[in-house]
């Protein structure tokens, strides 16, 4: 029997959402949650021995301390074949589980095997390390990814060649094999012209990247009466971060007050963000969030006024589809404000 070593977060441990993402690293006896799905798809060819559990706020806060504990909880069970969620869309989730796969592949030399969905910022991150099963992007997916991982993670486990990305339905890694077709080139695209032209579905052999394109708006014809909103991913936060915004990959985005607020000092606010140095961020976020600047403009008259409210969150490693979602909202506000200008800083 084919013993499996299982990672997953404290979501689908059933810990608890997002009030347990603090949770430690532990060891469960046996199939946990999705594991019961994985172990399903094995149909009797492996077992999943052990579930190491982490919260995705303690791993990824505490890389290095993390890291390590779930390191020598995985290798303590022997496994032949480690399994690392599926993540799906959940950032943090995702990133935790491509450090744990890449870690496990380059420190413990097991052959390791996780998913998530392509929009996922651990995709990026790890697609060229490890094998990225691609799933949907929520865990109603779960049906499909499963018997995909278990039949990778077999095919690893047993030492057999792992075919194309394509058959397999790992993300492409980069590494590209010379193969004979049974077709022709020529003969091939003539095809999937015909079947393009016909409306019907074909498969192309050289996918593009897609990028949006964003009109953009007609100048403000005159600033010194436009209102102008502060946004910034730099993650600029009040003392304390009152609303938990995380680090990396995060989940939310704050609202803040700056009604009659001159200046940002480093007694009333700071950063959260986890992907700079935030050592000038937290003595002066004006650096980051130029309130200052922005209240002098508007005594010498280039402005009309800044709205009462910034808006911020941390780009580190946030999905593009959390991105666009908290753009919307913050668009929306500021669209029914009156708002004619938004300055959008980063780090």
């Amino acid at each position: 029997m084919i013993r499996v070593v299982h990672y997953i977060n404290q979501f689908f441990a059933g810990v608890g959402g997002e009030d347990k993402a603090d949770f430690a690293p532990e060891t469960r006896e046996g199939a946990v949650g999705p594991g019961l799905a994985l172990n399903a798809a094995f149909k009797g060819e492996a077992e999943i021995v052990a579930t190491v559990v982490c919260g995705d706020s303690y791993f990824n806060e505490n890389l290095d301390v993390a890291k390590k504990a779930v390191l020598d909880m995985i290798s303590a069970q022997k496994p032949d074949v480690v399994v690392c969620g599926p993540a799906f869309n959940a950032g943090r989730y995702g990133v935790a589980c491509g450090t744990v796969a890449a870690a496990v592949k380059e420190e413990l030399n097991l052959p390791v095997v996780t998913g998530m969905y392509t929009e996922n910022p651990g995709a990026d991150m790890f697609k060229n390390k490890v094998y990225i099963i691609s799933t949907k992007d929520n865990a109603a997916g779960m049906r499909q990814a499963a018997p995909k991982l278990a039949a990778l993670a077999l095919k690893l486990a047993k030492g057999e060649k792992v075919g194309s990305s394509a058959e397999e339905g790992y993300m492409p890694n980069g590494i590209r094999v010379n193969f004979f077709e049974a077709e022709r080139g020529s003969t091939r695209a003539v095809k999937m012209l015909l079947a393009k032209l016909a409306g019907k579905p074909y498969t192309t052999e050289f996918p593009m990247p897609s990028f949006d394109r964003v009109a953009p708006n007609p100048a403000v014809v005159d600033m010194a009466h436009a209102t102008v909103a502060l946004v910034t991913s730099g993650g600029i936060v009040p003392k304390g971060n009152p609303d938990h915004i995380e680090s990396s990959s995060a989940s939310k985005f704050g609202r803040y007050s700056i009604e009659g607020v001159e200046d940002l000092t480093d007694a009333t606010h700071e950063t959260a963000h986890g992907g700079y140095d935030p050592v000038y961020a937290n003595a002066d976020s004006d650096r980051v969030l130029p309130v200052d600047v922005l209240r002098k403009m508007e005594k010498e008259g280039k402005i009309g006024g800044i709205y009462p409210y910034f808006f911020t969150t941390v780009g580190n490693g946030t999905a593009v589809a959390s991105a666009k979602k908290y753009g919307a909202a913050i668009g929306q506000e500021l669209r029914d404000a009156g708002v004619q200008a938004a300055i959008l800083t980063s780090t």
